[in-house]
């Protein structure tokens, strides 16, 4: 009792609690938005299987025939809504098993490092987006800074050094043309969406994002 109770106060210490809460958010939020992706990936392909006129994903559901049996319906009357649900999982599974195949004319550094760097952007800009307000004191946000959308804006630009780094990897000046082309439209774009937002700061006057929303 004495070790667990010299651990909690440990844990209770202002650094620790910090690093250990933070850690906590930083795996909830990552969970929550791989799990919305995936989901949101079936929504896309079960919607373009509709407009198309075909099935789509329907075959790796969830067993329901026991709560079907319980309102007196069958699989069947199951399938066309819960049909496909497992398909996101089984999609994954793919992935984690699939061959990391790296074909032997491409600069392997910056082939591997390119895909990191762009999901790394993407990832680490949520850092400072607000997902509630507070659970027993502790804000949901896992960065709270005073410069949240300038945070945003010079993260998810460094994404565009991985598109830079695939079409350079791929040893080829035709993929490399369309890496080049593809970091130009982004950085213009960017011009727009930073103007976008500056009447939101002169409105507010504050660049912290949780005092934003509240």
């Amino acid at each position: 009792m004495n070790i667990l109770y010299a651990i909690y106060q440990y844990f209770c210490e202002p650094l620790p609690f910090l690093v250990i809460t933070t850690v906590f958010k930083s795996l909830g939020l990552l969970g929550i938005v791989l799990v919305l992706v995936s989901y949101t990936v079936y929504a896309e392909r079960r919607v373009s299987s509709l407009m198309q006129d075909r099935l789509g994903p329907n075959r790796t559901g969830f067993p329901l025939s026991v709560a079907g049996s319980w309102l007196g319906l069958k699989w069947k009357d199951w399938s066309p809504f819960l049909g496909g649900l497992g398909q996101p999982i089984a999609d994954a599974v793919k992935l984690l098993l699939k061959e990391d195949f790296t074909p032997a004319y491409v600069k392997k550094f910056y082939y591997w490092i390119a895909p990191a760097l762009g999901i790394a952007a993407a990832i680490i800009a949520l850092a400072v987006i607000p997902f509630g307000s507070s659970i027993a004191g502790v804000d949901m946000v896992i960065a709270k800074l005073d410069i949240g959308p300038l945070f945003i804006f010079a993260i998810s630009s460094l994404g565009v050094y991985g598109i830079v780094l695939a079409g350079w990897s791929a040893n080829s000046k035709y993929p490399f043309l369309g890496a080049i082309r593809s970091t130009s439209q982004l950085i213009s774009y960017e011009l727009a969406l930073g103007l976008s937002v500056v009447p939101l700061f002169l409105i507010i006057g504050k660049l912290n994002l949780v005092e934003i929303v509240q």
